[in-house]
């Protein structure tokens, strides 16, 4: 599954790269994740607990960082195991450029699944996984602009 897409964020380009590299806006701004914990230097290891269709899993894994380029771009990487529902890995470049009213984030997923969950079919799991990515990138918006609260939290 591959996913291309860009959102404005009202604030400066600094601001965003620093969230973008903090482990508790990450874990904050992650659906289900329950925990996440380390740096962008060594890496980080997540749990995450999420039900896609009818199969329930958590998912324990590690997120890592690669072609950073400071305030600017960089790659995290991760892939996580369910258990019996199976894995799930995938990628996103992320590329940050300054815009009218903040900066532009631009984001290239591409995600993997195999064992029970792969079963489901791929317009389900297509589907989860865009529903994830919004998610993910609403939240970090509404963060790094100072909103509070999540509008997609019922959704989680």
């Amino acid at each position: 599954m591959e996913m291309h897409s860009s959102r404005v964020i009202a604030a400066d380009r600094a601001t965003v790269w620093a969230a973008l590299n903090s482990a508790e806006v990450l874990k904050e701004c992650i659906p289900g994740c329950e925990e996440l914990t380390g740096s962008t230097e060594e890496g980080f290891a997540a749990t995450v607990k999420q039900k896609v269709g009818p199969v329930k899993a958590t998912f324990k894994g590690e997120v890592t960082l690669s072609d950073v380029v400071e305030n600017e771009s960089y790659t995290i990487s991760g892939e996580g195991k369910g258990g019996v529902a199976g894995f799930a890995k995938g990628e996103a470049k992320v590329r940050l450029e300054d815009a009218e009213g903040g900066t532009e984030l631009f984001y290239d997923v591409e995600a993997k699944v195999g064992g029970k969950i792969a079963q489901l079919g791929s317009r389900l799991i297509d589907g989860f996984a865009r529903k994830m990515a919004d998610q993910f990138f609403e939240r970090f918006q509404a963060h790094v602009e100072g909103r509070t609260g999540h509008e997609d939290a019922a959704e989680a």
